[in-house]
């Protein structure tokens, strides 16, 4: 082994121990391996960002604004209507929901595909009172198998490609992956509608009727000439915090404010409505001098048959009785059609993994100040914390439940990429946008199809059409571009062209099949289709699309067979990670929603695998011949 093959091997050995601790983001750490490299001289530096100008990436990066068009335009929404039924049972829906999501992800952005169809198998769900996770993971792992039928599905098609590029074999072309894709799609797709969904567990959403908690929200008047009366909202909630209780709300002079300013100066009288446990209240009501809103109110005259029943109600048996009523009860989620303009709601909203609220705080994010809104709850792994939740920093996957005007809820889940899980009437926001959006995704992928334009070139120029003819605002162009995808990409490019220069992939290739497939092409390409499938669960798939690529090669050249066999055996083992939630980005949109557990995955997602796996071999064989 040489110096630089040691060398390389150590950076990709702490570079998939950071992907598999998760403490950094993965663009960071993909950054660090590039540095790293640049650093020992194993990449030269005058080329160390050429991955950012790289075909594979301008192609990510325009598929994602073309996706975020689709998407903001309706086109999506229009599709829906027309392709799920009404009356369906579960299996019939649950197929037209998994085609859909496969089909749409062949050609747009899986996550955003996702993101557009998870309120629909909410409301689903609802309808054939199934729980909410029998719907989403269907929903999730369709959209990850629908992705492997195209280039542009997913992007560890597109890294593959890449590197086939840079080995002067030329990049795949648009439906190059379509054979071997469309048969694990439809093949999985089978199972998931007969067998699978029945195979999700039962999990109780992480929405507003799954914060399983003590915390009640209850008025507390503030007495005149006490201490609280004079001071500042943010004083009160210093003490507040203290309680793990939080002020959701206002009340002077009949008037409610939802959102007060923590700069305001209280006054006597003013009702504060508090969110806090049983008894950390107690203790917040004797330090400020506060009491309860209700001890001073004047009752109205009751009826004689009513006076046991009162009495009863006037002295509470335990103390969540007398604080007043949980929050599922105090304020309810409202028909959309039924509500009234200034009505305030609950809603739920799941964190998207590109959206702007990642390791941030409601603190940071100045939520009352900006949107008047509340953040009352945040659900991780389906529990709730209420503990320090202004502080707490967000991650993608959390669900959170916000408190709020409908209008101002709905425009907060547009700015800061999240999907509100109430239900929605499908509706057009503009019907020329969507035409138009629809027309230039299709003459992007027909001109990258036929080879008219390279596929970077074509939706290159499907962004601007788009632009120009403003079927997304400007201001939109670059917020839908995944930036930290774009900067992993960029840098793991030049990461895995140092493995195959130096001779490491090869290296790591020959251990791989003197010791596991003993010389054998057929079982050494089902080993390296099993270590993706496996290393995919554990960290980002583009990661380990660039990883196992060149180790792919490396198998494909000892062996003297087809090295596309090999790499398309990688696309597939990358894109197809089912067995935790940090594999996919999409598992990981659908934990908090889906109520599940780090464990819930592998109940269908391993007989997924396992088909994968028997069906993706012969394939691979039969159209990538060895």
């Amino acid at each position: 082994m040489t110096t630089a093959q040691s060398i390389i091997m150590l950076i990709l050995l702490v570079t998939i121990g950071m992907f598999l601790w998760g403490r950094w983001r993965h663009d960071m750490v993909a950054l660090g391996a590039m540095l790293a490299c640049v650093f020992t001289g194993l990449i030269d530096a005058q080329s160390a960002f050429n991955g950012f100008g790289h075909p594979a990436v301008i192609t990510v990066a325009c598929v994602l604004v073309l996706s975020r068009a689709l998407q903001s335009s309706g086109a999506v929404d229009v599709l829906t209507r027309l392709v799920l039924p009404a009356k369906a049972g579960p299996t019939l829906s649950i197929a037209a929901l998994t085609v859909l999501a496969a089909l749409l992800s062949g050609f747009m952005n899986n996550v955003g595909a996702l993101a557009l169809l998870m309120p629909v198998a909410i409301q689903l769900a609802n309808r054939l009172q199934l729980a909410p996770g029998q719907v989403l993971m269907p929903l999730a792992f369709a959209s990850i198998l629908g992705g492997t039928m195209t280039l542009i599905g997913t992007p560890p098609n597109l890294i593959i490609s890449g590197i086939r590029a840079s080995e002067g074999m030329g990049g795949f072309n648009m439906f190059d992956f379509t054979a071997v894709g469309a048969a694990i799609t439809a093949v999985g797709l089978v199972f998931i509608v007969v067998v699978g969904w029945r195979l999700v567990p039962k999990r109780k959403q992480a929405g507003t009727e799954g914060f399983e908690t003590g915390a009640y929200i209850t008025e507390v008047r503030i007495p005149e000439g006490t201490k609280a009366d004079g001071m500042k909202l943010r004083e009160v909630e210093a003490v507040l915090d203290e309680a793990d209780a939080q002020v959701v709300g206002l009340i002077r002079n009949d008037v409610r404010v939802t959102a007060p300013s923590s700069g305001r100066y209280l006054r006597g009288l003013d009702i504060l409505i508090i969110e806090a446990e049983a008894e950390a209240l107690t203790k917040v009501l004797s330090e400020l001098g506060l009491e309860l809103a209700h001890a001073k109110e004047k009752r109205e005259p009751m009826a004689e048959d009513e006076t046991e029943q009162a009495d009863t109600d006037s002295a509470p048996s335990s103390a969540a009785d007398e604080l007043g009523q949980p929050v599922e009860q105090s304020i309810e989620k409202v028909p959309e059609k039924e509500r009234k303009p200034d009505e305030i709601v609950l809603l739920e909203l799941a964190v998207l993994p590109s959206s702007s609220l990642l390791n941030r705080s409601a603190a940071d994010m100045l939520l009352r100040t900006r949107y008047s809104i509340n953040l009352l709850a945040v659900s991780r792994h389906g529990q709730r914390s209420m503990a320090r939740l202004r502080s707490l920093r967000l991650r993608a996957g959390d669900l959170l439940l916000m408190q709020g005007a409908p209008d101002v809820l709905q425009d907060f889940a547009n700015n800061t990429g999240c999907v509100p899980l109430a239900e929605r009437e499908l509706r057009i926001p503009n019907k020329r946008n969507a035409l138009i959006s629809a027309v230039i995704m299709l003459l992007a992928v027909a001109l990258a199809a036929t080879g008219i334009l390279p596929a970077a070139v074509s939706f290159a120029a499907g962004v601007l059409a788009t632009m120009a003819l403003r079927t997304l605002p400007w201001r939109l162009v670059y917020d839908a571009i995944d930036w930290p995808v774009i900067v992993l990409l960029a840098c793991l490019l030049p990461v895995a062209g140092a493995m195959q220069s130096t001779g490491a992939a090869g290296l790591i290739a020959g251990v791989l099949l003197n010791t596991l497939a003993q010389g054998n092409a057929i079982v050494g390409l089902a080993v390296i289709l099993i270590s993706t499938l496996i290393l995919t669960d554990l960290m980002n798939n583009a990661a380990t699309a660039a990883v196992m690529a060149p180790i792919a090669l490396g198998a494909a050249n000892q062996l003297g067979v087809n090295p596309d066999t090999f790499l398309m055996a990688v696309a597939v083992g990358a894109s197809c990670a089912f067995l935790t939630p940090i594999g996919h980005q999409n598992n990981t949109l659908i934990l908090g929603p889906g109520g599940f557990r780090f464990t819930d995955y592998w109940r269908m997602g391993l007989p997924l695998d396992v088909l994968v796996v028997a069906v993706s071999l012969p394939v691979l064989l039969l159209v990538w011949p060895l």
